[in-house]
């Protein structure tokens, strides 16, 4: 064998090698990408509620997403014989039963909520009662005390804004 092609022969084993290792770098990268695109499929909305305060009080200063379909839930409130925590528990039933039978999740799925309350008092149930409903990632929030609702009897509304499929 004449040392050109011996030169020949091992340029092309280097390049082969290089080929390889070109090859194996891309998979890792394509790796990478993916596994990235699944975390952020697996948590389409991040909710922002660093201090003590947002947390006691169970919303998020901030919940961003990335498109989604948005959902502009009305106001929905309960049967005004009901007491205020049968209320509330109903109001959060029907927005779950309103955003599924949309396509989307459920209550996961809302990204804001404005809840409106008849008696001040009863703000901290409420806060237990929501509590109960979102464990972690809650909505944004406003709870606001009115002085009625459109039908005596009626303790509390809630609207709000879902998100879903979003990333």
């Amino acid at each position: 064998m004449t040392s050109a092609r011996m030169a020949l022969e091992t340029d092309n084993r280097g390049c082969a090698m290089a080929v390889a290792a070109a090859h194996w770098r891309i998979g890792c990268i394509a790796a990478a990408v993916a596994t990235t695109a699944l975390a952020v499929a697996a948590s389409a909305k991040q909710c922002y509620a660093p201090d003590a305060r947002a947390q006691a009080r169970a919303f998020s200063r901030v919940v961003t997403t990335e498109g989604g379909r948005t959902f502009y839930l009305a106001g929905h409130t309960s049967d005004p014989a009901f007491g205020f925590d049968q209320q509330v528990r109903d109001v959060f039933s029907q927005l779950d039963q309103s955003i599924k039978a949309s396509g989307g999740v459920g209550l996961s799925d809302m990204v804001t909520m404005t809840v409106f309350i008849t008696d001040a008092r009863l703000g901290d149930r409420f806060i237990e009662l929501r509590k109960e409903v979102f464990k972690e990632c809650f909505p944004a929030s406003a709870l606001i005390t009115i002085a009625g609702l459109a039908q005596p009897g009626l303790l509390v509304e809630i609207q709000g804004i879902a998100v879903v499929d979003g990333k």
